[in-house]
Order: C-alpha cells, then sequence, then structure tokens
C-alpha cells in the first residue's frame, strides 16, 4: 500500500514512517490477544503527559526493557530491576509509571484469573462490538472502564488514558470519516 496515495487522520505524522505503519496497521483494529492488550495497556500509560508519538518512537526500547512485555515476567519484578528500569535511557524514566507498570501487570493478571481472559473482560463493554465515533477524548465508556480498573488498583488509567487506550486496540474506532482506515 502506497503511504502517499492514502487519505489518513489528521494526526498521522506522514514524515515519521513508524507513525504511519501504527496508523495504518494498529490503531483502531480490534485486539483480542491479551500479550498485545498488556503491551499496549502499559504503553499507553507511559504516554501520560506525553505525546503518543514520543512513546511509539520508544516502543522497541520499552519492549526490550520490560521483556517483551511478558506478563509473568513484569509480575514478577522486584526493587532491582525497577531500579535498571529507572536507569535505562531507552524508555521514559518516571519511577512513579514504572512502579504502576509493574502494579498494573499484576491486577492485569488478577482481571485474566477473574474473567478466563483480559480480552473478555475488555470487550464485555461492548458487547464485542467496535463503537465508531470520533472528536472525543473521553466518553461514558472510557470513564466507566477507567473507574472500574481504578477500583482495581490500577494506576494511570485515567478517562483520557483509557480512551486513547480503547482507539489504540480497536473497541472504539476513531478513525475519521474520509480516512482510508475507517471502514476496512
Amino acid at each position: 500500500m502506497d503511504m502517499q496515495e492514502n487519505v489518513r487522520c489528521c494526526w498521522a505524522n506522514p514524515k515519521n514512517p513508524l507513525y504511519i505503519r501504527y496508523h495504518d496497521e494498529e490503531w483502531g483494529v480490534p485486539v483480542h490477544d491479551d500479550q498485545k492488550l498488556f503491551e499496549m495497556l502499559i504503553l499507553e500509560s507511559f504516554q501520560a503527559g506525553l505525546s503518543w508519538e514520543c512513546i511509539l518512537n520508544k516502543r522497541e526500547a520499552f519492549r526490550r526493557a520490560f521483556d517483551g512485555f511478558d506478563l509473568e515476567k513484569v509480575c514478577a519484578y522486584g526493587e532491582e530491576k525497577l531500579a535498571a528500569l529507572g536507569q535505562d535511557s531507552g524508555i521514559v524514566r518516571n519511577k512513579l509509571k514504572i512502579r504502576a507498570a509493574v502494579n498494573n501487570a499484576r491486577i492485569f493478571q488478577a482481571i485474566q484469573r477473574e474473567w478466563g481472559s483480559f480480552d473478555r473482560y475488555l470487550w464485555h463493554w461492548t458487547d464485542g462490538k467496535t463503537i465508531y465515533e470520533t472528536g472525543k477524548v473521553r466518553s461514558e465508556l472510557s470513564d466507566a472502564v477507567s473507574e472500574n480498573l481504578k477500583g482495581h488498583g490500577m494506576k494511570f488509567v485515567g478517562t483520557v488514558i483509557i480512551y486513547s487506550y480503547l482507539q489504540a486496540v480497536g473497541v472504539i474506532n476513531s478513525h475519521e470519516e474520509n480516512c482510508f482506515c475507517r471502514h476496512q
């Protein structure tokens, strides 16, 4: 697919091939794989106060630093690993976000045990259907999911972050009407 011929959402920076690939191949595509859902939740939580492009540009470093987002490994991180992550210049070295990532991993795992999978938990909010909406940064859905995750003890999962997460994993499709990805 020729990157120049397609009309994309206005936010997709045409000068960043990673961003274009993310827009074209990932954003808004329904995800049902728990490992990918976990990765995106952690990445979105690191986005708080930053741009998604910044996080996307560091994605490979995050994958390396967080052991490929292996849930079992991240759940087992102790103080030594937390300290090492805090020194890793390839990722966002916010100590609160790093601690939250490990905390959230453990809660993600608890939700998996409760629901059978995180996928089942996440998609139950919409009865397995994708919602099509644009021009929002939060919704009643993101409010409810955020509140529920906070109730479980997750951190850095405010409604705006969760809205971005729901868009990223395709629960919400926010591709603009003229974007070629809108109805694929």
